[in-house]
C-alpha cells in the first residue's frame, strides 16, 4: 500500500511562492514591532494539559490536540479517565504559553515587558478558507502596564504594521467587557447569565437585532429584559456619540473611570493614527475568550469579510499561575488570513535581490563545474541570489517554473562551449 502524499486534513504544504510572501510579512512584522520596543521570545509548542484546559481559552479548549503519556506512564488498560492517559497538548494559541513564560521568568524581565511572539498553533477545527488546523499566529503583549497606554501602543503598533503590508480602509473595532457587563446589568440580567447573553449578542452581525431577541427569548429570558437591553443598541446607533450616551445611561452600573479611560484610548488613537484605518466603537463586540477583563478589539477587513486579528486586556491570567495578578494586554494579527489576502491580490515581494539561475548541462563536470560554482560564489557577494541547477530536457518548462519563483535572468552552461 502506497504512503499518502497529501498533508493531514486541515494542514498544508507551503510552496516557494507563498513562502517568499510569508518570509516578507514576518520581516515587516518583526521590524515594525521592534521599532515600538517589542522583544521577540519563543515558547514550546507543547504545554501542560492542565494549563491548556484551565477554562481560559473558551471554545478553543474543545479543539486541543492532546498528547498521550509516553512509555511506562501510559497504561491504557488501567485508565479510568482522560487524565490517566493524557498529560500535555499542542498549544491552541500563544497567550496561555506567554503567561506561563512570564510567570516562570518574570524576575529576569523588565517591567513593563513588551513581548513579540510568532509561532504555529494547532486547533482540531473544521478547515475552511483562511482557517487551518495548523497555523501561524503573531502576538504582541504588554505585561505590567496597568494604564491604557498599553491599549494605545498595541493598537498603533498593529495598525502601523498592517498599513506597511499595504492594507487600507480596514477597521479596528473596540469595546470593553466592563461596558458589556454594565449594559447587561442595566437590562436586569443576572450576573451568572452574562456569558449566555453575550454568546447570543455576538451573533448580532449575522442574525440582526430581531434574531438576537428571538434567541434570548428562546433561552428563557424575560421579554421586558430583552427589550430594555436591545433598546440600548438602537439608541447607541442613533446617538451622535455612543460612548457619551452610555456613560450617562450606565452611570449607576459602571465606574466613571472605565468610560473616561475608554474615551482616552479613542481620542489618543484618533489623534495620532494614520488615515488608512477607522477606529470604531462597537458595543456588540464580545470576543470569545473568557480571560478578557477590560478593553477588547478586532481587526475587520472588507477584503476578507471577517476578523483578521484581535485581542484585549487580561489582567487576571498571570495570577492563576503565580497567585498575584499582573496587568496584561495583547493584540494578535491573523497572519494566515493576511497572507491569503496578499496571495489572492497577486502581491509581489518588493525590493527582492536580483535572482539569476545558472542552468548547467548534464555533461559539465570536473574543473568546468568548479569554475561555474566559483563564478556563482563571486556574484553572490554582491547580494545577487544565484541558483545552480542541472538543465532539464524540457528547458522551456524549467525556465517557466523558475520564473514563477522570481528568476528572470538565466545563464546556460554547456559541455560544448559553442552549443546554445
Amino acid at each position: 500500500m502506497a504512503l499518502s502524499k497529501k498533508p493531514t486534513t486541515g494542514m498544508k504544504d507551503i510552496l516557494p511562492e507563498e513562502m517568499q510572501i510569508r518570509d516578507y510579512v514576518i520581516s515587516v512584522i518583526k521590524d515594525t514591532y521592534g521599532k515600538f520596543g517589542f522583544t521577540s521570545i519563543e515558547t514550546p509548542c507543547v504545554e501542560n494539559i492542565a494549563n491548556l484546559s484551565s477554562k481560559q481559552g473558551g471554545d478553543n479548549e474543545k479543539l486541543i490536540f492532546k498528547i498521550l503519556k509516553r512509555g511506562e506512564k501510559l497504561n491504557v488498560e488501567t485508565a479510568t479517565c482522560e487524565e490517566d492517559v493524557v498529560d500535555s497538548g499542542l498549544r491552541y494559541d500563544l497567550t496561555v504559553p506567554l503567561v506561563r513564560f512570564y510567570s516562570n521568568n518574570a524576575a529576569q524581565l523588565p517591567t513593563p515587558f513588551k513581548a513579540l511572539q510568532m509561532g504555529n498553533v494547532w486547533r482540531a477545527d473544521r478547515p475552511q478558507r483562511g482557517r487551518y488546523r495548523q497555523f501561524m499566529q503573531c502576538d504582541i503583549d504588554i505585561l505590567g502596564e496597568p494604564s491604557n497606554l498599553a491599549e494605545i501602543e498595541l493598537i498603533l503598533a498593529t495598525t502601523t504594521t498592517i498599513t506597511k503590508l499595504g492594507f487600507r480602509n480596514f477597521q479596528i473595532r473596540i469595546n470593553d467587557r466592563r461596558i458589556l457587563k454594565a449594559m447587561a446589568a442595566y437590562a436586569g440580567f443576572a450576573e451568572e447569565s452574562y456569558d449566555s447573553v453575550f454568546i447570543t449578542l455576538d451573533k448580532m452581525d449575522k442574525i440582526g437585532i430581531e434574531g438576537v431577541k428571538a434567541e434570548l427569548l428562546a433561552n428563557g429570558y424575560e421579554e421586558a429584559q430583552c427589550d430594555k437591553y436591545l433598546e440600548l443598541f438602537v439608541e447607541i446607533e442613533k446617538a451622535d456619540n455612543g460612548v457619551a450616551y452610555l456613560a450617562d445611561k450606565l452611570a449607576d452600573y459602571l465606574d466613571a473611570e472605565v468610560m473616561c479611560s475608554f474615551r482616552e484610548i479613542l481620542d489618543s488613537v484618533q489623534a495620532t493614527k494614520a488615515d488608512s484605518f477607522e477606529l470604531v466603537f462597537d458595543p456588540t463586540l464580545v470576543r470569545g475568550m473568557s480571560y478578557y477583563t477590560g478593553t477588547i478589539f478586532e481587526i475587520a477587513m472588507p477584503e476578507f469579510g471577517g476578523s483578521c486579528g484581535g485581542g484585549g486586556r487580561y489582567d487576571k491570567m498571570v495570577g492563576k499561575f503565580t497567585g498575584k495578578d499582573v496587568p496584561a494586554c495583547g493584540f494578535s494579527i491573523g497572519f494566515e488570513r493576511i497572507v491569503l489576502l496578499l496571495m489572492e491580490s497577486g502581491f509581489q515581494v518588493p525590493t527582492r535581490p536580483k535572482q539569476v539561475a545558472y542552468l548547467i548541462e548534464k555533461g559539465v563536470t570536473g574543473d568546468a563545474l568548479c569554475e561555474i560554482i566559483a563564478q556563482a560564489q563571486k556574484v553572490r557577494q554582491d547580494g545577487t541570489q544565484v541558483l545552480i541547477a542541472r538543465m532539464n530536457k524540457n528547458k522551456k518548462f524549467q525556465k517557466e517554473q523558475l520564473n514563477k519563483e522570481g528568476y528572470e535572468e538565466f545563464v546556460e552552461f554547456y559541455k560544448d562551449p559553442l552549443k546554445k
